[in-house]
């Protein structure tokens, strides 16, 4: 069971920030560096939930503050956060989350709306003849088709578009986006397929006309990571976990083991935002998933920590939904600085981006101006 070594005297952090800052192989070592620190044992996993509709607010703040102690308490109700609530319920271990502001209201609900493997991502694995990156792909791929089968209702392929400018180029990206499907094996949504310049142009009259030479297709998958944040949340309420929004963190509970003799976390100070109500959560397990927040997280269990996540910004502005059609996607493979950037219809709109840059963490991030200008520019 994936929850049956758990974190006694440190912090487990999430792998969605994680991951992305130490990269797949480092991260893979670190976590199992990590998870070999202590055990907790976990009772029959549960199959069915236990609560038909979830409990209310009121309700899970009194399971937070009556409980003597969980087995695992999850600080961050994002994608990462409540997917680790979720796993440690059903495995039957006790379980608390709390979020600062509400679920999926960061990082979670920010994303390009894609499920993809990641075409440029393959591009630099067969370049640079790198395993890894392959493999991450290779994943991605997988996890694509499991969303799309799990939730339909919040999963669907989308064809994206790459329009080709130069007559040398149209093979070359037909190749790679041949490998893309031949990767994704079994789990391909559908085979990618060549347009005609005067085809590109009736799904994107607005491309340069004079040197377009045609374009090529492929599929991916778009989904409502918001609604699915949220879906995982509700599901992690209604098999016991006790879980609140609006709950912040303001300081790590410590305790010396009486087996090592070493001081370990064993819990959390919360206060509710709404009413300024502070009272303690104790649990065997504390795991970090605060996403750009990891190192806030951290530098309450040691001061000193040195930081680990480097954040970044990614911008995507909202345009009106003429900008594409409302059953296609295109991606601009080669930008003036050489991004890519996606060009997709999401409820009735077209959302444009995104951009990479080094930035502060802030609890409400603001785009610059440069960003914004940079996509317009592209556009």
């Amino acid at each position: 069971m994936a929850f049956q070594k758990a974190v006694k005297g440190t912090i487990l952090v999430g792998g969605g920030a994680l991951a992305t800052v130490l990269g797949l192989s480092q991260f893979a070592h670190y976590r199992r560096k990590q998870m070999n620190l202590a055990y907790v044992k976990a009772a029959d996993c549960i199959s069915e939930p236990v609560n038909r509709e979830p409990p209310s607010r009121e309700a899970q703040l009194l399971t937070l503050q009556n409980t003597s102690e969980f087995d695992i308490l999850v600080i961050g109700g994002g994608a990462t956060g409540s997917g680790c609530a979720l796993d440690a319920v059903t495995r039957g271990l006790k379980t608390a989350l709390v979020e600062r502001d509400d679920f999926s209201s960061g990082t979670s609900s920010r994303s390009t709306k894609l499920i993809h493997g990641g075409v440029r991502y393959l591009q630099k694995a067969i370049m640079k003849l790198d395993i890894e990156q392959y493999r991450m792909v290779k994943e991605a791929l997988h996890e694509r088709a499991n969303l799309l089968e799990i939730a339909p209702h919040l999963s669907a392929p989308l064809p994206i578009m790459l329009p080709v400018y130069k007559w040398w180029q149209l093979p070359y990206y037909w190749v790679g986006i041949k490998l893309y499907d031949l990767v994704a094996g079994s789990n391909c949504l559908k085979s990618s397929y060549v347009l005609s310049k005067s085809r590109a142009l009736e799904h994107f009259p607005m491309l340069q006309k004079d040197k377009l030479v045609g374009a090529i297709v492929y599929y991916d998958g778009q989904h409502n990571d918001a609604r699915m944040n949220l879906a995982i949340a509700l599901t992690a309420a209604r098999y016991g976990a006790a879980t609140a929004n609006y709950m912040e963190v303001v300081s790590l509970l410590k305790k010396t083991d009486p087996q090592t003799g070493k001081v370990r976390v064993s819990g959390a100070r919360c206060k509710d935002v709404l009413t300024g109500q502070e009272f303690d959560v104790r649990a065997k397990c504390v795991i970090n998933a605060t996403g750009p927040f990891t190192d806030s997280v951290r530098k309450m269990d040691d001061k000193d920590a040195a930081a680990i996540c480097q954040p970044s910004a990614g911008v995507h502005i909202v345009m009106p939904g003429y900008y594409s059609p409302e059953s296609m996607g295109l991606l601009d493979p080669a930008t003036s600085d050489g991004r890519v950037i996606f060009f997709l219809p999401w409820q009735k709109m077209t959302i444009a981006g995104t951009t990479d840059t080094p930035t502060d963490v802030t609890h409400h991030p603001i785009p610059s101006e440069e960003d914004i200008n940079f996509i317009l520019n592209e556009v």
